[in-house]
């Protein structure tokens, strides 16, 4: 059979056809693979693993979401640099534009004697408002002491409290001449330096009332050691007990060994002694320490030390070899550099003449009357202007007459016991010949050793004088700050008061416990910054891990829910005991609801304050800072003188 030519012809050509087709087909397959290929390659070499190669034909498609304009750039150049340019085609994505984040503002201000430098960054909203007003502040506050204002601004709103917080700190920098402070939105930190402890305690008091509600805030204001001229520490033991009018001591070291001294020979309670510069050998305590020892031997008498002079007074009617048995080996106990004056009075005879006396008696109200013996009118107009100088010209009467008899020494004994007297809220002064005596109530914590010091200082070396004066806080202008373990206390009266309760094996506080928890945020507002621990107990139903958890959830939500409400809690922590500490039998449901509680617990009560003890007590030598009068050298027979805790947590079970 024969294939017409026409068939063959049309044959061949769609042969052809189908052969260029498959011929297209693989070259443009292998265009596609070589171009993807050599694109993808060249991506993951610059470390691009977000963008996808296709290639479509002769096209080269890029696909994927770039992090931002200059990445999708980067990736269209590399595929451009590889293949021709032509044939790429961008599909690329951008990620949109997140909203910038406020930056963090804070301004720390330093302010010494050198000047004032402030640094940090401001929101623009007070860049007139509080920038402006800032500077023109600190300018004014500077004097004409050098200002370096290195702050900054951003254009943000400011944060919710930077406003208060702000104004805080610019308040604090006025109080403390030399502090650091730093301000943030939401917590003011001061560290400060103040001239003594009292007025530590006056800044602190002053911060506290200018506190904004609801801000956090961290102070450290630390007070130099105090420089006690002249150095002084008067022991005595009488009838009345031991006691010390006045404890001076260089180190805490040289303190504890007085301390152990003092209890030994018969103190009872605690003991209050300053830790001070000035001390005349660095055998102070040793000294001291004997010193203690020899009055309690004795059984009765004072010991008065003022910087190296020592005075050792003996009760009339010590025995004889007694008194110098113990003034020997005290002798030879202490350092070369101490001078020891030693006196056993007389007995007293049985009749004795009415002495000659000065008296002044100063008022609750700040009068003082001025009545008894003085030597001539010069010594009248001393005392008068004196007196007027130390308690106010317009509360002064005198009313004295002259006696040229009196013995020598009076007007130093009459000026020294005016400025004791100016120690006390109310008191009385009686000078005679024999003695000084100063008696009343003060409002000052060592007010007694303050009056011990001047009359010991004033009157000089063996010059006997007794000190009846009794601390009241009442006039106390810094007791009425709560100290961190009154803080406790009154919000471990709250809830012994009134539970704080939760919804039966929750942790949520229940709705009737609000009051409760407003009477607590409202102690801790008044409070100054306290270390305190949240603790949460239950009793013993269910089990030992769950009634865990469930007391740690419980307190967390108590230290949460004062601080919604706006309680300074930086230095809180919450912690679950479970049922590790009961406080009655679990066997009860009465024992039950019991140990079912919250409970607060001081974490770091920091230095103590500590009160006076209201004894009476006599003394003999002590440091001031009043007129330097000429002290009497003559003879004279001397008269006898010289914390709380937290409750140990009990161990859990």
């Amino acid at each position: 059979m024969r294939i017409p030519p026409s068939l063959l012809s049309t044959a061949a050509f769609v042969g052809g056809g189908l052969v260029a087709i498959v011929t297209a087909w693989v070259g443009v397959t292998v265009i596609e693979n070589r171009s993807e290929s050599v694109v993808r390659s060249r991506l993951l070499t610059e470390g691009i693993t977000w963008a996808e190669v296709r290639a479509s034909g002769l096209q080269v498609r890029l696909i994927g979401t770039a992090p931002n304009e200059a990445a999708r750039f980067r990736v269209v150049n590399l595929a451009g640099s590889v293949v021709d340019s032509a044939r790429v085609r961008d599909r690329l994505d951008v990620t949109p534009m997140r909203a910038i984040e406020a930056p963090r503002f804070s301004v720390e201000m330093l302010r010494n004697t050198d000047g004032i430098s402030l640094i940090g960054l401001l929101p623009d909203a007070t860049v007139v408002e509080g920038q402006a007003t800032l500077a023109d502040e600190v300018t004014a506050l500077a004097s004409g002491a050098p200002v370096s204002d290195m702050l900054e601004t951003a254009a943000f709103p400011a944060p919710e409290g930077w406003d208060a917080a702000l104004k805080f700190g610019t308040e604090a920098l006025k109080l403390l001449p030399r502090s650091k402070i730093s301000v943030a939105a939401d917590k003011v930190s001061i560290t400060a330096i103040s001239d003594s402890d009292a007025q530590k305690r006056r800044l602190e008091g002053e911060l506290a009332k200018i506190r904004p509600q609801g801000l956090e805030i961290a102070i450290d204001i630390s007070a130099p050691r105090p420089v006690l001229t002249p150095f002084t520490l008067r022991f005595l033991k009488d009838a009345e007990g031991a006691r010390f009018d006045a404890c001076s001591a260089d180190t805490d070291k040289a303190r504890d060994k007085i301390m152990a001294a003092g209890t030994a020979a018969g103190i009872e309670g605690s003991i209050i002694c300053t830790v001070g510069l000035g001390v005349p050998t660095p055998s102070w305590a040793d000294a001291t320490s004997a010193g203690i020892r020899a009055v309690a031997e004795l059984g009765a008498g004072s010991i008065t030390f003022s910087d190296a002079d020592v005075t050792l007074l003996a009760e009339a009617g010590t025995p004889q070899a007694t008194f110098d048995r113990v003034v020997g080996e005290l002798q030879a106990a202490l350092p070369p550099v101490f001078s020891l004056q030693s006196t056993l009075p007389p007995k007293p005879s049985a009749v004795q003449e009415g002495p000659a006396e000065f008296t002044a008696r100063l008022a609750e109200d700040g009068q003082v009357q001025l009545r008894g013996r003085l030597t001539d009118d010069l010594l009248k107009s001393a005392v008068d202007s004196y007196a007027k100088a130390r308690f106010g010209a317009s509360k002064v009467y005198t009313a004295t007459r002259f006696d040229p008899d009196l013995p020598d020494g009076w007007p130093v004994r009459v000026l020294a016991g005016l400025e004791a007297l100016s120690e006390l809220h109310d008191g009385t002064l009686t000078v005679r010949a024999d003695t000084v005596e100063v008696a009343g109530v003060t409002g000052k914590p060592n007010g007694r050793a303050r009056v011990a010091q001047i009359l010991s200082d004033k009157l000089g070396q063996g010059k006997p004088f007794k000190v009846s004066v009794r601390y009241d806080e009442a006039f106390d202008p810094f007791a009425a700050l709560p100290s961190p373990q009154e803080c406790a206390d009154n919000l471990n009266a709250v809830v012994t008061r009134t539970k704080i309760s939760f919804a039966p094996g929750s942790a949520e506080i229940a709705g009737e416990a609000g009051a409760t928890m407003d009477e607590l945020a409202k102690i801790l507002q008044n409070c100054p910054a306290l270390k305190l621990e949240i603790a949460g107990h239950t009793d013993a139903q269910g089990s030992t891990e769950g009634n865990l958890a469930l007391s740690q959830a419980r307190a967390e939500a108590v230290l949460l829910s004062l601080q919604g409400r706006r309680a300074p809690v930086s230095g809180i922590v919450a912690k679950g005991y479970g049922e590790g500490v009961p406080v009655a039998d679990n066997g009860s449901a009465e024992g039950r609801e019991a140990n079912r509680r919250i409970e607060f617990t001081l974490l770091d009560a920091g230095p103590a304050r500590q009160k006076p003890a209201d004894d009476a007590a006599e003394a003999t030598q002590s440091p001031t800072d009043a007129p330097d009068f000429a002290a009497d050298t003559s003879p004279s027979v001397a008269p006898t003188e010289i914390t709380k805790r937290p409750k140990p947590r009990p161990a859990r079970n």
